[in-house]
Order: C-alpha cells, then sequence, then structure tokens
C-alpha cells in the first residue's frame, strides 16, 4: 500500500495514550484530538506547493515561500470529523470547510450518505478529508468516492485511528488518495469497534454517552 503513511511519532503516542483512556473527560479528549491533528497535519503537507512572494523584512526586500491563499479545504465526516477541523485550521486559519454526513446502518454496517455541502471552487483545492476513526473503511471510501465526483483532484485523508481492514479497504479503493494515520490498532471486535481502540469517537467529543 504505496499511499498510506503511518506516523511514528512519540508526541502522537503519548496523545494516544491519554486519547484511549476511559478516563479522559470530555474537553480533554476534544483538546487531543486537535492537537493531534496539528501535528498530522504539518507532517502530511510535506509535498506542499509554495509561491514565490516578495517581503520587505526591517532590513531588506527579500523572495520568500507561501502556501497560496484559499489553496485548502477540510470536510470533516460528520460527526466525529468535526473533530479535527480546528487541528487543520490551525495550520491553515483560511480554509474552507464542507460536511459530509455518512452513518452506518446498525445492522449492515454499510455506509449511508444523507448530507453533502461542500465550498465552492473545491475542485481546485487541496481537501483534507477529516475522521478520526478508520474502522472498516466503508464512510471513508464512500466520502472520497463523493468528493471525487464532485471534481475534487486533490485529496488526503486523514484518521487518528485505524483498523487493517479499514485502511486495506481505502488504500485499494482509492489508490490515488494520500492516507494519512497516527495509529494502526489490532482489529474490529463482533459490533465493528476498533481495539483497542478509544469508543465511539464522536460520543466522547460532543457528550453524548
Amino acid at each position: 500500500m504505496n499511499n498510506v503513511y503511518i506516523f511514528d511519532h512519540p508526541l502522537i503516542k503519548h496523545k494516544i495514550s491519554l486519547l484511549r483512556d476511559k478516563n479522559t473527560g470530555m474537553k480533554e479528549f476534544r483538546e487531543l484530538i486537535e492537537e493531534i491533528t496539528v501535528i498530522m497535519t504539518y507532517e502530511s503537507m510535506k509535498d506542499v506547493e509554495l509561491v514565490p512572494v516578495e517581503v520587505e523584512t526591517p532590513l531588506e526586500k527579500t523572495v520568500q515561500y507561501r502556501v497560496p491563499e484559499e489553496s485548502v479545504a477540510i470536510v470533516p465526516i460528520l460527526r466525529a470529523g468535526l473533530g479535527m477541523v480546528n487541528g487543520v485550521h490551525k495550520v491553515f486559519p483560511t480554509a474552507r470547510v464542507g460536511h459530509i454526513g455518512m452513518y452506518r446502518d446498525e445492522t449492515t454496517l454499510e455506509p449511508k450518505e444523507y448530507y453533502c455541502k461542500l465550498p465552492e471552487g473545491i475542485e481546485n483545492k487541496t481537501v483534507f478529508l477529516v475522521d478520526p476513526m478508520l474502522a472498516t473503511g466503508g464512510s471513508a471510501c464512500d466520502a472520497l468516492a463523493a468528493l471525487k465526483k464532485r471534481g475534487c483532484k486533490k485529496i488526503k485523508f486523514m484518521a487518528i485511528i485505524a483498523a487493517p481492514v479499514g485502511l486495506e479497504a481505502v488504500a485499494k479503493a482509492h489508490p490515488d488518495v494520500p492516507v494519512y494515520i497516527s495509529t494502526l490498532d489490532r482489529c474490529l471486535n463482533e459490533n465493528g469497534y476498533i481495539l483497542p481502540g478509544l469508543g465511539d469517537a464522536g460520543d466522547r467529543l460532543f457528550g453524548t454517552k
């Protein structure tokens, strides 16, 4: 899987250990998701395209390089993906935000799309599709297909924790999309939850359980 990047960063490992802890409260959980996303965003944009700009320092004029304004968009997979938006915004504060709503059928575990609203001109931007958990890969595969259907050509998918089956599904279905994962876990249980995982990311982010 040449399009898969699994981070081996000591700070991420530290924060993941706190994220997994069932005693970590909602506020700290949300902050950890954001902090991990910031690190992942920096790492995943090593190939970002820069443009030259003239800058005047207190001493002289010089040519420097910047990421073009409005060149990045963030698309969280609802609802847990919302927890990663601020992390990307810390790096790209002018990024526009779209939303894709997916839910998992509790019986079949198959994803269903119920909402899609994207920024104008997203087909010309680098798109971060984000979701904290990559379990079966169904929602991510469908969301990537939805973005491509709407003209997106440069997409990066980021998930904090992944199961091997989900990672393989996304990598094979969308070999043109770089997939960035902070941690690869062991497997899925009979209910489709990642083990050891961290439980339901959406519930822990928003205090709904």
